[in-house]
């Protein structure tokens, strides 16, 4: 497996999506922009990356916040065309903070304009190579993937990871087609003639019909039990903060799953448990995942 020279993965944490720069000559275009706390970091990143050259084009996969929450920084330092996905427009003209699951779920990101936008069918000439538009609606309902015919590269945003996709929220709070939209967009996947695989997040892989077979069990364990997906959505929303925030007073994080309304909302729905218990049952359950560490009285984040 061997990505094509212009196209270079800066790989991230899991707190910030990966970053994809395409090269071409004298200028460049960059996936996805990373989480607004890392954007010092991504700043420095994409620096180095262009070596002189102009980033001329940012581009979303989607609108959540470990994906667009850099877009403003990266505007304000190299005065690039900003374009995302058609059905995020409205999303952003508004900064509706819910839909968008920014405070609703403790997360953050720096409000930004766009120029245009892009929708499924599209091709887009970015860096060397032109890349098809494919919507991949699931764990967002307006998340788009590129797909490069002639280098049989996708660049999939969080609608297939190594291990997985990114959480099915949508499922939890009204929309009941999401788990059959990612159904969908797997499929769509296995369709294409695809021989890498740059995800969201994690490294680059070419073992897709293994990657795929993996996200398809999963799949089908939240569609036979809701229960299932909500645990999963929990852990990944607090897990989320817990990277940005590094630690948390263990005494103080049945408040905090009490407070943060989408936990507060899932638990009520779904968990049924008290503060206490919920939060006795996260940090006990990111332990056993290597995800988190009990010490002198904190929560401490491992990884990230």
């Amino acid at each position: 497996m061997k990505l094509p020279a212009s196209i270079q993965v800066l790989e991230r944490g899991w707190l910030s999506a990966n970053n994809v720069v395409l090269h071409e000559r004298s200028k460049a275009t960059v996936i996805d922009s990373s989480y607004v706390t890392h954007a010092p970091q991504t700043l420095a990143l994409l620096e180095h990356a262009l070596a002189g050259k102009k980033l001329a084009w940012l581009i979303n996969t989607h609108c959540h916040s470990d994906h667009m929450g850099g877009n403003a920084a990266i505007q304000k330092k190299f005065g690039c065309r900003t374009s995302i996905p058609e059905g995020e427009a409205p999303l952003i003209d508004d900064w509706d903070e819910e839909a968008l699951i920014l405070a609703v779920a403790d997360q953050r990101a720096e409000r930004f304009a766009y120029d245009d936008t892009f929708k499924d069918g599209d091709t887009l000439r970015m860096g060397e190579y032109v890349w098809q538009v494919l919507a991949a609606p699931g764990h967002d309902t307006h998340a788009v993937m590129f797909y490069s015919p002639e280098t049989r590269v996708l660049i999939s945003g969080d609608a297939l990871w190594e291990h997985g996709f990114g959480a099915v929220f949508a499922q939890l709070f009204g929309r009941e087609t999401a788990l059959k939209e990612t159904r969908a967009t797997l499929e769509r996947i296995a369709a294409v003639d695809c021989q890498i695989v740059i995800p969201g997040h994690g490294r680059p892989f070419g073992s897709v019909d293994a990657a795929l077979e993996r996200a398809f069990s999963r799949l089908k364990g939240y569609e036979e039990d809701t229960t299932r997906l909500a645990r999963h959505v929990v852990k990944v929303l607090f897990t989320f903060a817990l990277l940005d925030k590094r630690s948390m007073p263990l005494a103080e994080v049945p408040a905090y799953v009490a407070r943060v309304p989408v936990l507060a909302d899932l638990n009520l729905r779904y968990l049924r448990m008290t503060p206490v218990a919920m939060a006795e049952w996260l940090a006990s359950d990111l332990e056993r995942a290597g995800a988190a560490q009990r010490k002198e009285g904190l929560l401490l984040a491992k990884g990230g």
